[in-house]
């Protein structure tokens, strides 16, 4: 079998499907945390706190948490495509719930200005309005 011929039966492979996952997951986090991270430097140059109980939210917690989060959607697609018949369809039906579902602790949190809690609303909607669109693409 020639190379090329090698290479296009391996690239239709489940094995290359499933990585075809991985890589661009990754890369999804971490443009996705760097959203959460643009969002809270522009809240900040607008005059929002970004304090919670008077201590100062370093912008870098907003890039780890943005790519942790955003790590455990991809887990959750490849769950998705292994044990879902539609995959893009069951993943979406789960993490809009669980972004709606990690507002609370921002919602909920005292001591805490309006235009902190806004913002640290938008950082989620931020890095999954490019995650869960992102992903859902790749489990057609």
């Amino acid at each position: 079998m020639s190379r090329t011929a090698s290479l296009t039966s391996q690239a239709g492979s489940p094995e290359a499907n499933r990585r075809a996952l991985w890589w661009p997951g990754l890369a999804l986090a971490v443009v996705g945390a760097a959203a959460a991270t643009a969002v809270a430097v522009a809240a900040r140059a607008v005059g929002a706190s970004l304090e919670i109980a008077g201590e100062p939210t370093p912008l870098p917690d907003f890039a780890q948490l943005g790519f942790v989060c955003s790590v455990v959607g991809v887990v959750l697609a490849a769950a998705c495509r292994r044990w879902a018949g539609r995959p893009a369809r069951a993943f979406v039906r789960v993490t809009v719930p669980l972004v709606v579902l990690s507002f609370l602790p921002d919602l909920l949190i005292g001591d805490v200005d309006a235009a902190t809690r806004v913002t640290l609303v938008l950082t989620h909607v931020a890095a999954a309005a490019i995650v869960v669109p992102g992903i859902r693409s790749r489990l057609r």
